[in-house]
């Protein structure tokens, strides 16, 4: 009889370990979606020094600030630029992918830049 108990209670804790893993799921997701939202942030920063490096110098900052990023971010930048006296003002927007289904907008990672402008 208590060998019965023991087989039972094995499938019992079977299904309650298929019962948590959506939950763990869900936690996984949400993590790998913060990491996504930092790394996008990171990116939009070094997008917009890179090109307020090259607006400095008088080159294409555009498309080197979109350059200066992973290339399945690139689509989703936009690079606009401010001069002011003897320095220029570049701001880069990321958009931010989602991996989480049914949630497609985590708007945009927006990161700004200044540099001296050479004469």
């Amino acid at each position: 009889m208590a060998y019965d108990r023991r087989h039972r209670d094995r499938g019992q804790v079977a299904l309650e370990y298929l019962g948590f893993i959506p939950i763990l799921l869900l936690v996984a997701m949400a993590a790998v979606q913060l990491g996504l939202i930092a790394y996008t942030a990171q990116q939009a920063g070094t997008a917009a020094r890179t090109g307020a490096r090259s607006a400095s110098l008088d080159e294409d900052y555009q498309g080197d600030c979109r350059a200066a990023i992973s290339d399945w971010l690139a689509d989703g930048t936009t690079c606009s630029s401010a001069y002011g006296g003897d320095e220029v003002t570049v701001t880069a927007e990321v958009t931010i992918p989602s991996i989480i289904p049914g949630k497609d907008d985590f708007g945009t990672a927006r990161k700004t830049a200044t540099m001296p402008v050479d004469h």
